[in-house]
């Protein structure tokens, strides 16, 4: 697997990332073991999570994995903070270090190499919130810094404060929402992470498994959208004006001889400053067809007429 730069920092990134939200809820520990050995065995070196996923869980799996199966030394290890276990936004410097720490105890890690604010908080002030991200660095305890589920001023602003004064810790990489299912973050964010220099991370980049057409006659039993804690999530990408750009995929693929996961992890994978697209699959045998899509580029005709067909204007943004 090919590796890419973080925005402008130095740190190389595998060009997509391996996401663990389902570890330790959708996904067993055994599970989770094979498909982290097949990442690395495919060359893959980001591994995302979070504090909250499976309240803790999928940190406590990654950590073991970490010590008996793979090479800590071979991974880029990020995870998240700033949302409390009762779903509540907390930015404050008392909850973020404290969640920092509680992380690296779950990994049985002293550091990780990349620590995400997972949201904005806008009751705490934003430069109380940068001040941990400083003190994570200068401690040691992280070795890069980055914002997750900003919007395109909350991102510049971070990036500008951080960039006011010598020592503080750059914001190196935005988190968010990106497919051609969900493309409004071209209007603000992308801009605004491009003039940062904060590499993109694009999370459900198969937009929530639609893009894959598993749901093109309906909801197939053991799916996410089958899954009450899951339906919601899905739902909003069941409409009309998502199938028709899930039709536009299913053509590309089969003109391209690949699957439709294929060439729309493709499209995002090479958007203009992607570093990597964080995929996620409850099964080892899901996440081998999302490592075979690393050997497919689009054509420039192919890529027009997607972008064409998921235009701005033409398309429902999608919450």
């Amino acid at each position: 697997m090919k590796e890419r730069h973080l925005g402008r920092s130095g740190l190389l990134v595998s060009r997509l990332g391996l996401g663990t939200m389902t570890w330790g809820q959708d996904t067993a520990p055994d599970e989770a073991a094979a498909q982290l050995i097949a990442f690395v065995e495919a060359g893959g070196t980001l591994v995302d999570t979070a504090d909250v996923y499976s309240d803790g869980d999928s940190e406590r799996i990654l950590g073991h994995l970490l010590r008996e199966t793979v090479d800590r030394d071979d991974l880029v290890v990020a995870t998240k903070a700033a949302i409390r276990p009762n779903g509540r936004y907390d930015g404050s410097r008392r909850h973020l270090l404290h969640a920092l720490d509680a992380s690296l105890d779950r990994m049985d890690l002293d550091h990780v190499d990349l620590w995400q604010l997972h949201v904005y908080d806008p009751n705490t002030p934003l430069e109380e919130t940068l001040s941990a991200l400083d003190e994570a660095v200068s401690s040691g305890r992280a070795r890069y810094v980055g914002v997750s589920n900003y919007a395109g001023w909350q991102v510049s602003k971070a990036a500008a404060w951080q960039r006011a004064w010598p020592g503080r810790a750059p914001v190196v990489s935005a988190q968010l929402e990106y497919s051609l299912l969900r493309r409004d973050i071209e209007r603000e964010v992308v801009p605004a992470a491009l003039d940062a220099g904060a590499g993109l991370l694009p999370w459900s980049p198969l937009g929530r498994g639609v893009l894959t057409g598993k749901y093109r006659t309906g909801i197939p039993a053991g799916s996410r959208a089958a899954a009450p804690h899951f339906a919601d999530f899905v739902q909003p990408y069941l409409d009309e004006e998502c199938a028709r750009i899930v039709e536009s995929v299913v053509t590309a693929a089969e003109g391209l001889g690949c699957s439709p996961l294929a060439v729309a992890l493709a499209w995002v994978r090479d958007r203009e400053g992607v570093a990597a697209p964080i995929v996620g699959a409850r099964t080892a045998a899901q996440l081998g067809a999302i490592l075979e899509s690393e050997e497919v580029t689009l054509p420039h005709e192919i890529r027009g007429a997607l972008d064409d067909v998921s235009d701005l204007s033409d398309t429902t943004s999608h919450p």
